[in-house]
């Protein structure tokens, strides 16, 4: 097979949800129409024995939750499948935010009963700002829910974005009986089962055909008749070009539960989901087809051993071929590295790997040469960028109650935040670290890691900050006296960036008045100089 065709088979994709839509459900029953696990439950029995072999792992176990993002790859139908399931738990929504910048599309999934919620709006915002093109699939449409209608209505609203629906649902609840596919013209007769697969499909070259009245009824086939009538008629065509370019989304209906309505979403997402696509970098646009590799590092995680010997550092393949036991430069640092042990994720395993192409996720172990967003190439200096830090809503001081084990937990610190777990500010002079979260649920991860796998015992100090801006000016002069008279509120990230501290929105609207040359970012991702004072 030749290189176009290698790319061109492979489609990588994330599944984002607000906690409870049923984004872990669907995305283990495509693993299983996929072939990759041979029954229902194995994703999450999966991830209940990681937690029996790893103690940090026991929150997960605890509250119910995914707290880190899994990559699984099957393949069906002659396509390679890349799909990155992230945490719901809006705790975790930085992790979430940096595995969206691997992937070229998502599929988005609502819950039919409560519609869009808070984080199904953040993480659509993301997608929104990179142009990732969105599949909605409307879940649990065997429960009494929302109208159709109005679910499509409350999308476009909420999520700024324009729908097309790709099948059309036959009652909803009690009443439901299945679902119509616009796009290939077939109905699929719902049947409960949480463990095998439906093959009712019922081929109607027409929806006038007197089948349909026999399989669903008079009533549901007017219905449908009369729905399907209004949506070709108020929704324009599916345009292929609006959906890759993050404009359009289309939308599916189904159960993910009982096993309903996902193949069709499998089937139709193959063949209008982006392969690879290009990738910008500090000097130049990558494109897959290149044939030296290039590649970056989104994620981070550490060894499910509580000893914490070693991580996985997860690479997205940007451009050509990558090769077991090949020296690739690390641009950050550098030097080159060689990756004996390169892994391949299929189905719920892990297995060595020789060779990935753009679109696959290789996994690195990683003896502390990594951080988030570091490039890999065949020797060209360039960064890939899109990797952006968002401020945190909680902010706590981390303080040491153990001197003796000051070097363990500066050590750990840095560590945890190199893979994504928190951000960390510090103010100087005095090495002050301040600790960003988006949730109270990190804080816990920080504290028993710090302790079970560096033995450096901590608190953490509530402060009053609500928000982390980073800094930029027109003016050098006006940037140096701002960051003089506000020296006890302005910290430097983890890049030694200087970002402000504020605890309302008066604080930086002050700030602005007083220096209009000032601006004040919400998110890393931006050109600038460092200044340092």
């Amino acid at each position: 097979m030749n290189y176009k065709e290698e790319i061109s088979k492979r489609r990588t994709f994330g599944i984002i949800s607000h906690p409870d839509a049923g984004k872990t459900t669907l995305t283990e029953k495509l693993l299983l129409f996929g072939g990759a696990i041979q029954k229902a439950g194995a994703v999450k029995s999966n991830k209940a024995e990681k937690t029996a072999v790893s103690d940090f792992m026991e929150i997960e176990k605890q509250r119910g939750i995914s707290v880190a993002t899994s990559v699984m790859g099957f393949n069906y139908n002659g396509v390679k499948i890349n799909i990155l399931d992230t945490p719901g738990h809006k705790d975790f929504a930085e992790d979430t935010y940096r595995t969206l910048t691997a992937v070229d599309s998502v599929i988005l999934v609502i819950d039919c009963v409560k519609g869009v919620e808070e984080q199904t709006r953040k993480l659509m915002a993301v997608c929104r700002m990179r142009h990732i093109p969105v599949i909605v699939f409307i879940n649990k449409m065997d429960r009494e829910g929302k109208e159709p209608f109005d679910l499509l209505e409350e999308i476009e609203r909420e999520l700024n974005i324009s729908t097309r629906p790709l099948s059309w649902p036959i009652g909803i609840g009690g009443t439901f009986k299945g679902v119509y596919q616009l796009y290939q013209k077939k109905l699929k007769l719902y049947a409960a089962s949480k463990t095998t697969i439906n093959q009712d499909v019922v081929d109607l070259d027409s929806l006038d055909n007197t089948l349909l009245d026999e399989k669903v009824g008079a009533s549901a086939a007017k219905q449908l008749r009369d729905e399907v009538e209004l949506v070709e008629g108020v929704y324009e065509p599916f345009d292929l070009s609006l959906y890759r370019t993050g404009y359009l989304a289309p939308v599916f209906f189904g159960s993910a539960i009982n096993n309903f309505g996902v193949q069709e979403l499998l089937e139709t997402f193959i063949e209008i989901a982006p392969y690879p696509q290009p990738r910008e970098t500090n000097i130049r646009t990558v494109d897959p087809e290149e044939p030296k590799f290039t590649g970056f590092i989104f994620k981070i995680h550490a060894n499910l051993d509580p000893n914490h010997r070693d991580r996985i550092a997860f690479c997205r393949v940007c451009s050509g071929e990558f090769l077991r036991n090949t020296f690739y430069y690390h641009t950050r640092l550098n030097k080159k590295l060689k990756f004996a042990s390169p892994t391949g994720f299929m189905g719920d395993s892990k297995s060595l790997i020789e060779e990935a192409w753009p679109g696959d996720v290789v996994g690195l172990y990683d003896s502390g040469n990594f951080k988030i967003g570091d490039t890999l190439t065949e020797g060209e200096q360039l960064q890939f960028l899109g990797i952006p830090s968002f401020s945190p809503e909680i902010f706590k001081e981390l303080e040491n109650t153990d001197p003796m084990k000051t070097k363990q937990l500066e050590k750990g610190i840095r560590q945890l935040i190199d893979e994504g777990v928190a951000q960390l500010f510090v103010q100087n002079p005095g090495n002050r670290k301040i600790v960003g979260t988006v949730g109270e649920l990190q804080f816990e991860v920080i504290k028993f890691r710090l302790l079970h796998e560096y033995g450096a015992a901590c608190v953490f100090r509530p402060l009053s900050f609500s928000k982390a801006s980073w800094i930029s000016c027109s003016s050098l002069v006006d940037l140096k006296e701002f960051m003089r008279i506000h020296s006890s509120i302005i910290a430097y990230d983890k890049d030694d960036r200087p970002v402000f501290l504020s605890s309302s929105k008066w604080d930086i609207d002050y700030a602005l008045r007083q220096f209009p040359t000032l601006s004040f970012h919400e998110n890393s991702e931006w050109q600038q100089q460092t200044i340092k004072t």
